[in-house]
């Protein structure tokens, strides 16, 4: 169902931001984040003169490479366009999450390493939503030869996307059917 419709307005501004993942011939995995933002008129800039209709204002990328318990490998933060010359420079402080895991406690990991003046807001902004995206990327995947939607849980292990949203609710019909050793809501009284 899209949208109601709006009242009448003109088209400003647009943040485009994409997100890839991928599995490596070498066993990683690499997540991709690719952030533009584009005006639909031209404006005059300091450091680049003038920012044309269409021009990216800001174009940031990020590559994290994870292994499968979500251990960043490696990362590469690059800066295509931005508004100032100086904001390219702070991209290698993003080596600084080598090592931290992708799961519990990630936003605030990001914010201890790269938050505020250590970062670019725009590159820590798409770190955010990769954990979701290397979740979608690798639990699937592994999961596909089983039949499962969510990770294999033959070991009794909780899977992690237990109450994370209404859906996964504990209490809710997709855990009953899924995974019913984890469903906590009341038990069918229509037992006829």
């Amino acid at each position: 169902m899209p949208l109601s419709k709006p009242t009448d307005r003109e088209h400003l501004h647009t943040r485009s931001i994409t997100y890839r993942g991928y599995r490596r011939k070498d066993g990683l995995w690499d997540i991709e984040g690719h952030m533009t933002d584009t005006k639909t008129y031209a404006f005059s800039n300091d450091w680049r003169n003038e920012i044309a209709v269409g021009e990216p204002l800001h174009e940031m990328l990020v590559r994290v490479t994870i292994d499968d318990e979500l251990e960043i490998k490696d990362i590469e933060a690059v800066t295509d366009n931005s508004p100032f010359e100086m904001c390219p420079d702070i991209t290698p402080n993003y080596k600084s999450l080598i090592g931290i895991s992708i799961g519990r406690g990630w936003r605030n990991q990001v914010r201890k390493h790269v938050g505020g003046t250590k970062g670019c807001t725009h590159i820590t902004e798409l770190l955010f939503p990769m954990a979701t995206v290397a979740f979608q990327t690798i639990i699937p995947f592994k999961s596909k030869d089983n039949g499962s939607i969510v990770e294999n849980t033959a070991s009794g292990k909780r899977p992690a996307v237990l109450n994370t949203c209404h859906a996964w609710s504990t209490e809710s019909d997709v855990v009953k059917k899924y995974v019913p050793e984890f469903y906590t809501g009341p038990e069918d009284s229509d037992s006829d």
